[in-house]
């Protein structure tokens, strides 16, 4: 039976160079519900979220005829955001860049600030044209304020990625300490640590959200494998 014809429907990887490449197989994906459909809508399969992106990989290398690709993790904030940039090629993982976007309360409107990091994110994802976004999923907390905050700057990073067709991952920070360490438990020496020594840096990366957002990376390429 033929896919929905309202199905909202994603190309994968970056515009135009995919359509070009496989002109004849255009594969789509809906996010929502992981569902990998040929361009005709005929044969629509559904896959559970880590099936669905594995195939995307692979997908991935075959259209840019390496195993070159590249993961952004964010550590979503309002005062400050944190991104790491990890570029996996043939196994071998590297930080390419990585940093904070801060915004300051004193200074600017929170409109001011919410514009400001998503020009920046978006820049961000136009350069580094990543093949997935791996964001911190969002948790309770008895801070309503800066929960509002983050949710906030998360609707600028979901929408940044969306108008760029890059599929976005998220990770509870339990995952992500189990994907890093292998134990849920582990403290921030520990993470930034396992950081440096799986990154190969000569030090611990810096600020702190920063070591976070390639840590969430780490996680989406750990889980990926």
């Amino acid at each position: 039976m033929g896919a929905p014809s309202t199905r909202k429907r994603y190309r994968i990887l970056d515009r135009g160079n995919y359509e070009e490449r496989l002109s004849s197989k255009i594969f789509l994906v809906n996010f929502t519900g992981f569902t990998l459909v040929y361009p005709d809508d005929a044969f629509p399969f559904t896959f559970t979220p880590l099936t669905a992106f594995s195939i995307i990989q692979k997908l991935h290398i075959l259209i840019r005829g390496s195993s070159s690709m590249i993961v952004i993790g964010i550590d979503p904030g309002l005062a400050r955001l944190g991104y790491g940039v990890i570029e996996v090629t043939n196994g071998e993982i590297r930080a390419v860049r990585y940093g904070c976007i801060e915004t300051s309360g004193k200074y600017l409107r929170t409109s001011e600030r919410l514009l400001k990091i998503y020009s920046e994110v978006e820049a961000l994802f136009e350069n580094y044209k990543p093949v997935y976004i791996s964001l911190e999923k969002l948790f309770f907390t008895r801070n309503v304020s800066s929960a509002m905050g983050v949710s906030e700057v998360r609707g600028i990073i979901l929408l940044a990625a969306e108008q760029q067709n890059i599929p976005v991952a998220e990770y509870t920070p339990n995952q992500v300490k189990q994907a890093i360490t292998g134990s849920g438990r582990a403290d921030k020496r520990q993470m930034q640590e396992m950081i440096k020594r799986l990154l190969r840096l000569t030090e611990i990366p810096t600020p702190d959200d920063a070591a976070d957002a390639l840590s969430i990376a780490l996680c989406h390429i750990h889980i990926m494998r």
